[in-house]
């Protein structure tokens, strides 16, 4: 946890009351909003005797990262079916993170592919006699949400402790929507337990809580997102062996808003509020933002910290921050064609836009090296 004192400062609102909750520090190999989820999903995996694990998604996806270095610690292959996305330097970072260090890469031509590509990777495994699990893009199933329950359920005890005052608004980045259905989930026990959300009158005060859309409607859909949660209440009901556990549609849907007002263009696409909100958190708060996730969550927080007669506001950042291993030169030059096509534009792209680092070493080099 963080406060972003400075940032208010450089604001021109000193008294604002800004936090940071870091999950892009949960792990010092990856970390991010993934890790948790992961916590339930590959500990699932082995529990159903799997030796290998697929993350599917978009080229940049942060769970296929995850996926592809955490998968290994528990002794499980990993492996990844992605697809194309607007090109960006967070998803070109990634790709290559995923091609250094997956098992198996399977790419699809354009998104609309993926059930075929899951179908076909499913019955390419037990062809080969293999137990895979495979996930669905972001891990976005009741199971994987549990994470965020219990990360809900932390922030209340971290505010019991003193470390922050109660948040009256929680702002995160929705994408695949797992992360926001499990703190919606999360926030509405601690609060009927009675842990952190409580108001001056010590009655159950839940934060409100903003998702701020980085894919498009209908797949950040308030209702689809609420559907998740509700689902992932009654899972936990079964689980515990609790009705009491089952929470309404309407309870959970009370105190959460979606906005698309910092999408842009779309998945991927930078925006001019999203590069400020890069710009203020690289001089003020100490570290980076990314054009696709955390930079659109920390415009909303700026746009928020405007409004009159705001309280404690907690933006948690969800986009791991910790630096990717290095490359495997050889598996890059292994890629499939296609994505090594895409990884191609994508540096021409960037370099002209400067959005490379000086210290980046493109993979056309490498791609020619191997000629």
């Amino acid at each position: 946890m963080a406060p972003l004192r400075e940032l208010g400062r450089a604001l021109g609102a000193p008294e604002l009351e800004l936090f940071e909750k870091r999950d892009d520090l949960s792990s010092p190999l990856y970390g991010g909003n993934k890790v948790r989820t992961l916590e339930v999903l590959l500990g699932t995996a082995q529990a159903r005797g799997a030796t290998r694990v697929f993350a599917t998604g978009a080229f940049g996806s942060n769970h296929a990262v995850a996926t592809a270095l955490h998968a290994p610690r528990l002794g499980l292959e990993s492996g990844v079916v992605l697809f194309p996305q607007p090109r960006s330097w967070a998803a070109l970072e990634n790709l290559r993170a995923v091609l250094s260090s997956s098992a198996r890469f399977r790419a699809l031509a354009h998104w609309s592919l993926l059930p075929f590509g899951i179908g076909y990777t499913s019955l390419q495994e037990r062809f080969a006699q293999r137990k895979a699990y495979i996930m669905v893009p972001g891990g976005a199933t009741p199971l994987g949400a549990l994470g965020y329950v219990s990360a809900a359920l932390e922030l209340g005890q971290q505010i019991d402790a003193g470390v922050m005052p109660r948040p009256e608004r929680v702002i995160i980045g929705v994408g695949s929507t797992c992360t926001s259905a499990g703190l919606l989930v999360g926030f509405a026990h601690a609060a009927r337990l009675g842990v952190g959300f409580r108001d001056a009158h010590g009655k159950p005060c839940p934060p409100e809580l903003l998702s701020v859309r980085v894919t498009p409607w209908p797949v950040t859909s308030k209702a689809r997102i609420v559907g998740l949660a509700l689902r992932t209440s009654e899972l936990l009901a079964r689980l515990c062996r609790d009705p009491e556990l089952r929470l309404s549609r309407a309870e959970l849907g009370r105190h959460f808003e979606v906005s698309g007002a910092f999408l842009g263009r779309g998945y991927g696409e930078a925006t001019p509020e999203g590069r400020r909100a890069m710009g203020l958190w690289r001089e003020h708060a100490g570290h980076e933002l990314d054009t696709t996730y955390s930079a659109k969550s920390a415009a909303a927080l700026l746009a928020s910290a405007r409004q009159p007669a705001r309280g404690p506001t907690l933006l948690w950042a969800t986009k791991s921050s910790v630096p990717l291993p290095a490359d495997d030169i050889e598996r890059i030059r292994s890629a499939p064609k296609p994505v090594r096509g895409w990884m191609q534009r994508a540096e021409l792209e960037l370099s002209r836009t400067g959005e490379l680092p000086d210290h980046y070493v493109p993979a056309s080099r490498l791609l020619a090296s191997s000629a």
